[in-house]
């Protein structure tokens, strides 16, 4: 195999994409193919050829995500994919490398992110599973609330047009962004082609897109995007199902009313809630949490690409002042002993020449990132090593974060 990765000319789109597919066993419309195309940074996309022959692919899309502290630029990493016939010959390899290795020494995004196919791929290109989600299937027949549920009689329950509604969805989702680590920016062509379409392949067997909006005087406070499919069982008794894409509110009296609209919809049994924060309030809500019958599943994975410059770009929850000595192979100049010092709500991250604190590889560092992941499970699987002690204590409690990490949506 002679292998080659470079960018991809727009030209190249249609043979570029075929290889996706047939990685991910998908077949695609046209019109999600050309959805996927706009929003396609073409410089940002690589290909990797065995001759002439594309074989394998990766893309970055360029957001700007919430990180402890306020949101930073983060290399969006997605569709990454390696055609049957040659996976296991170091295609992928050659394509993770040289992303980052662009990314470096571009000296663009320090921080990169991705959702994982498989988990076990990723861990071996330094990325670390930095948040986690839960999915929830709820009977509505035994979704009541407590009584100590808050409520605002100012507040209204309205049917919406999704796509008519952009901009009081957007409204009430860049209100909510700001705080929570994970979530990320979307323009309004990301809304219309990743998050609003309404196709029978965006349907996937459920009805239409559906829309609540919770609102008062002065315009949203909170939304629900869902679908529903239809039925009745052999006793002709209703068994609906919700499936519940997405649900953000402002505060908590918006939330709760938008989260009774969609448990209280009529001929449904049941409300399947995918990819929703480990913190979500409504595990306080409910009056039986056992009905959650939640679902653990890891969310995004996160990169430090320039360790000094991803250290210094966030916040920290408590002062620290260590060395810590980053193991990284994939990417060498990570590789080495780093100061942090972070105090007064100010850090600086440089190389230091003093005897590390502790020793970590750097996905150990990647899953610490956004605050959700203490590091003593780490140090318990024998992954950190700790040199002075209470070193471990001071690195976790300066990283964590709260709210934890979510980022909602696969990018």
């Amino acid at each position: 195999m002679s292998l080659t990765v470079r960018t991809i000319a727009e030209s190249e789109w249609s043979t570029y994409s075929d290889v996706l597919y047939e990685a991910f066993n998908s077949s695609y419309p046209p019109e999600l193919r050309e959805r996927w195309r706009e929003l396609t940074e073409f410089d940002r996309t690589i290909a990797a050829f065995d001759g002439d022959l594309a074989v394998g692919g990766a893309q970055i899309l360029s957001f700007s995500m919430t990180v402890p502290g306020g949101p930073i630029p983060v290399a969006g990493v997605t569709s990454v994919g390696v055609l049957p016939s040659h996976r296991r010959r170091g295609v992928l390899t050659a394509l993770m490398t040289r992303q980052l290795h662009d990314l470096h020494e571009g000296r663009g995004e320090a921080v990169a992110a991705l959702y994982a196919s498989e988990a076990g791929i990723y861990g071996r290109f330094g990325y670390g599973r930095a948040a986690d989600a839960l999915s929830f299937r709820i009977p509505t027949h035994r979704s009541a609330f407590t009584r100590s549920a808050p409520t605002d009689p100012a507040l209204r329950l309205r049917v919406a047009d999704p796509a008519k509604s952009l901009a009081g969805l957007a409204r009430v989702y860049d209100s909510v962004r700001p705080a929570r680590p994970g979530l990320y920016a979307r323009s309004e062509a990301y809304w219309r082609a990743e998050i609003l379409p309404d196709t029978e392949h965006d349907r996937g067997g459920m009805g239409p897109l559906r829309c609540l909006i919770a609102e008062d005087a002065a315009g949203p406070r909170g939304y629900a995007l869902f679908r529903v499919r239809a039925g009745w069982d052999e006793h002709v008794v209703p068994d609906g199902e919700v499936r519940l894409l997405e649900l953000f509110a402002c505060d908590p009296a918006a939330y709760a009313l938008v989260w009774r609209g969609v448990l209280d919809r009529d001929l449904c049994a049941v409300v399947h809630a995918g990819r929703r924060p480990v913190d979500d309030p409504i595990t306080h809500l409910l009056a039986e949490p056992r009905q959650l019958n939640a679902v653990w599943v890891d969310d995004l994975w996160i990169r430090l690409v320039d360790v000094d410059r991803a250290l210094a770009a966030r916040a920290y929850a408590a002062p620290a002042d260590l060395v810590i000595e980053v193991e990284d192979e994939l990417c060498p100049w990570n590789a080495g002993r780093w100061r942090l010092k972070a105090a007064g709500g100010q850090a600086w991250c440089g190389r230091g020449d003093a005897p590390a604190d502790l020793t970590l590889p750097v996905g150990v560092l990647g899953a610490a990132y956004l605050g959700g992941r203490p590091l003593r499970a780490a140090a318990d699987a024998g992954l950190v090593r700790e040199h002075r002690d209470g070193a471990l204590r001071e690195l976790s409690a300066a990283m964590a974060w709260d709210p934890a990490p979510w980022g909602c949506r696969v990018f």
